[in-house]
């Protein structure tokens, strides 16, 4: 007897050590994990037309256990013969190819110390024919149950998984105004080389629409002030007249018009080369009225250096009667081909006033992600406090992500932001 229980006893020890230890292949796929240099590219189905040993492609994923790990790439060379290395964590492997179909091959073992992001660095060394492969796919084998690696997984937007996690400052107005804040105040200062092409640094934020400024190319930067349409749609063309936007007044050098994709609403911008190292503020306005059910919201743009006020743009909200609800602020990259560069601003000198002209400061501020940062898609993002300035951080694959949610703290404010609030331009 006391043999079957010994045998038993066994059987299940070792049922149980096997599912501890199983192990599990993950595909990563390049359309949603990997930038390419040079005139390479990386789309949805991977790394195609790569051509030149310049073009060096760069794969992303993190890992929050050290362990061995087996890569392979699944790859094809469409005619003739390549050499191919793959380095990652400083380990280097070189691969012969010569298959015209996808075929799944190995590339050797690492054994890691550490956590956090790794990089795989593909380069071409040789090859007899134009292109030195087609790659869709980094495959990770022995990833150990407890070890969930981040990266953009298959089936989700490529798009916005490359494009990075959007991070927010949302603000707690002080209890005595938060049902009546008519005025927000925020000012924003990106360091040097963090203001990557791509970037919108969002000021302003409230439950109808955003103001900030943005990168938009190597040329050309923009204050950029929208309000959404109470009509849920992502065609402005197909919004009712009734629940339209109405453009009411903006300034001489602002473009005023309408947005779609992500929602649908009023835009307005203004070109104005603003520079990383100086502080910038941003000042909104609401003016609800209740016999038309309508919100004008008014926003203007300083130049903290130059001392000087600009009118961005006045909406009209229809169905809508409320002073500044959800105050917040976010940094997002929107552009794809720059999600694997790191962007940093700092917000600071936040104020709310009332309809009396009372400004009170803000002090506290929940930082949290978007879709990206929540299902572990991608992790290089932080947010926190640095002195008296909130900041936000995104993109660049660098460790240490700030768990969502964290709630952020700084001194209350003392000299609250003077303004003539009468003589801003009209």
């Amino acid at each position: 007897m006391k043999k079957i229980i010994f045998i038993t006893i066994a059987i299940l020890f070792n049922a149980i050590t096997s599912v501890f230890s199983q192990t599990t292949k993950v595909v990563i796929p390049l359309g949603g994990n990997a930038w390419v240099s040079g005139k390479a590219s990386i789309t949805d189905a991977g790394l195609t037309q790569w051509t030149n040993k310049t073009q060096v492609a760069n794969i992303y994923f993190g890992i929050n256990k050290a362990q061995s790990l087996k890569l392979a790439l699944r790859l094809r060379v469409p005619a003739g013969k390549s050499t191919i290395t793959a380095n990652v964590a400083g380990v280097m492997f070189t691969q012969k190819v010569s298959n015209n179909t996808f075929d799944t091959i190995s590339l050797g073992t690492i054994n890691l110390s550490r956590t956090g992001y790794l990089k795989m660095e593909l380069k071409g060394i040789t090859k007899t024919d134009s292109v030195y492969a087609q790659v869709t796919d980094l495959i990770v084998d022995g990833v150990e149950p407890d070890n969930m690696l981040t990266y953009v997984v298959p089936g989700s937007s490529y798009h916005f998984g490359r494009r990075g996690p959007s991070v927010h400052l949302n603000y707690k107005a002080p209890d005595t105004v938060k049902n009546n804040v008519q005025w927000f105040y925020n000012e924003i200062l990106v360091p040097h080389k963090m203001d990557v092409i791509g970037s919108y640094f969002m000021a302003n934020g409230f439950k109808e629409g955003y103001f900030g400024m943005q990168v938009n190319s190597a040329t050309e930067r923009r204050i950029l002030f929208s309000v959404w349409s109470p009509f849920n749609t992502d065609d402005p063309n197909s919004i009712p007249d009734s629940l339209r936007i109405k453009l009411i007044n903006k300034g001489n050098k602002v473009h005023g018009g309408v947005f779609g994709d992500e929602g649908s609403g009023g835009q307005s911008y203004m070109l104005y080369p603003w520079q990383a190292g100086k502080k910038y503020a941003f000042l909104l306005k609401a003016q609800p009225d209740k016999e038309t059910s309508t919100t004008t919201y008014t926003a203007w743009f300083k130049d903290v250096a130059a001392g000087k006020w600009w009118l961005i743009a006045s909406f009209s909200r229809p169905k809508t009667s409320t002073y500044l609800k959800s105050l917040h602020s976010f940094l997002e990259n929107f552009e794809p081909e720059n999600g694997n560069k790191t962007r940093l601003a700092y917000y600071t000198n936040q104020w709310v006033a009332d309809s009396s002209g009372r400004w009170l400061p803000i002090s506290h501020a929940t930082f949290t992600g978007d879709e990206a940062a929540r299902k572990n898609y991608r992790k290089d993002y932080a947010g926190g406090v640095s002195g008296s300035k909130f900041y936000l951080k995104n993109g660049g694959f660098f460790k240490a992500a700030t768990p969502l949610n964290t709630t952020l703290d700084i001194l209350p404010g003392i000299m609250p932001p003077v303004i003539n609030l009468q003589n801003l331009p009209k």
